[in-house]
């Protein structure tokens, strides 16, 4: 008797920090049905962060692993570690993934920029869960890739454990806090927060588009992976069904 197969309408690969807990969950809730996420660790951050080019072979590995899955795109997914090299050395990271798996590679940086892309936004208000050093190397990174921030503020949270049980009421009250009329959108960044929970609550007080790490890499590989579906709960990004073929000019 024959049985018909069920493939899966797409697999998405993610690697990210052994501390993170919540990308896990996240991408898992708001995937479409038919699509699989898919997972590797690597220590990336605080007491095991390094330069990103050191830690380049560890996760072309993960990459390859990733491969072994048959995922269509691979993410190296926190926002801080595809950051670290600069503006620019995302790039390296992304060959490196499609040199290991033959698919499609993205970042979090990358995936960043071609949300915002999408929205039309370069004027933004920046948000982070790190102490003043961390934000201020993001912050430095998003100016380097023409970004205008008129506004920003770290949360200077203690690490990743208080990160990841900062309620989502914590990122509403911050982001009306920092909020200034010219902003064209928010950006809080980092993928081990409850920000996603936030999202259209922002969206809603303040007018303008918020982005989060976790909502923009899997808005990113799904379009990448040729998934358009409308995203729920994902603000004004998740009704956006196609990414624009060049994220930053």
């Amino acid at each position: 008797m024959a049985h018909e197969k069920i493939p899966p309408r797409a697999r998405l690969g993610f690697i990210i920090p052994s501390s993170n807990r919540m990308a896990e969950p996240n991408i898992q809730r708001f995937a479409p049905d038919g699509v699989v996420p898919h997972f590797m660790r690597l220590r990336m951050t605080g007491p095991h962060a390094v330069a990103l080019d050191d830690l380049l072979p560890r996760i072309t590995d993960a990459a390859a692993i990733l491969g072994d899955a048959k995922c269509d795109v691979t993410v190296l997914h926190c926002t801080g570690t595809s950051m670290s090299g600069g503006f620019g050395a995302e790039r390296g990271v992304i060959d490196a993934i499609e040199g290991a798996t033959g698919r499609p590679g993205l970042t979090t940086a990358t995936c960043l920029m071609t949300a915002l892309a999408a929205l039309g936004a370069r004027r933004l208000v920046f948000i982070s869960e790190s102490p003043e050093a961390g934000h201020g190397k993001k912050r430095d990174f998003m100016v380097e890739a023409g970004y205008d921030i008129v506004a920003d503020r770290a949360a200077c949270l203690a690490g990743s454990d208080e990160s990841c049980v900062t309620p989502p009421a914590f990122w509403v009250d911050l982001a009306k806090q920092v909020a200034v009329p010219e902003a064209e959108a928010v950006f809080i960044s980092c993928a081990n927060i409850h920000a996603i929970d936030a999202i259209e609550e922002i969206e809603a007080a303040l007018g303008c588009p918020v982005v989060t790490s976790n909502q923009v890499v899997l808005w990113h590989a799904l379009r990448t992976a040729g998934i358009n579906d409308a995203l729920p709960g994902l603000g004004r990004l998740g009704a956006i069904a196609e990414a624009p073929a060049q994220a930053a000019e």
